[in-house]
Parts: C-alpha cells; sequence; structure tokens
C-alpha cells in the first residue's frame, strides 16, 4: 500500500499563486508516475498533470499549461505542483495520485493510490 497526504490547499485571490504538496509513505516512490487530478462540484475528476519516476518528461492538461509546474523529490518521496496565476476556473478538491504503469498516464483507472485531496478556492 501507498499512502498519500495532500497539503497546500487554500483560498487565493484570482491570478494568485499556491503550491501543493503531497508526501508519499509505505512503498518505493520512485517506482511510480505522479499525476494530480482536480474535481469541482458536480463535475468529473479531471487530470492536471503528471511526472515521470525519474522527475524528468511531465505531461500538462492544455488548461493549466505554462501556468502550473508539476515536480517531484525522490528523496523526500513529495510530488508538488505550483500554480500560478490562479483563476476561478481552477478552483477544485485536488488530489495527487500514484501509478505504476508505463508512461505519462492520464487516465484515472490508471492510477491505483490516491491522496484524501486538498481543497483549492479562487475568488475572483
Amino acid at each position: 500500500q501507498m499512502q498519500l497526504v495532500e497539503s497546500g490547499g487554500g483560498l487565493v485571490q484570482a491570478g494568485g499563486s499556491l503550491r501543493l504538496s503531497c508526501a508519499a509513505s509505505g512503498r518505493t516512490f520512485s517506482s511510480y508516475v505522479l499525476a494530480w487530478f482536480r474535481q469541482a462540484p458536480g463535475k468529473e475528476r479531471e487530470f492536471v498533470a503528471v511526472i515521470s519516476r525519474s522527475g524528468t518528461t511531465t505531461y500538462y492538461a492544455d488548461s493549466v499549461k505554462g501556468r502550473f509546474t508539476i515536480s517531484r523529490d525522490n528523496a523526500k518521496n513529495t510530488v508538488y505542483l505550483q500554480m500560478n496565476s490562479l483563476r476561478p476556473d481552477d478552483a477544485a478538491t485536488y488530489y495527487c495520485a500514484a501509478s505504476a504503469a508505463v508512461g505519462l498516464v492520464q487516465r484515472v483507472s490508471a492510477y491505483s493510490y490516491w491522496g484524501q485531496g486538498t481543497q483549492v478556492t479562487v475568488s475572483s
């Protein structure tokens, strides 16, 4: 089992920044592809960003490209999501997830381990 715990959410004004963290325990962190997803009320969970096992390759949803940056520190068993230029439509619960799949998978179903989520609210 792998446990994932997100932190760093909160209330921010439009145009502001937040940095989310996700600390992992229980399994070999560097063996997993890691991703961030988000889910707004009444909407399906959607892919935000993914990072390779080594941290050298990333991929983003078009809606966040150029504003969000995913990174990981395998020595600290932590993955981050730096969110800049936040917009009201970025408001959601953000989840980190881990997958043993090959490649930078973006499907919810490919991820076996999930955190409990952290709320991001963006005021206009």
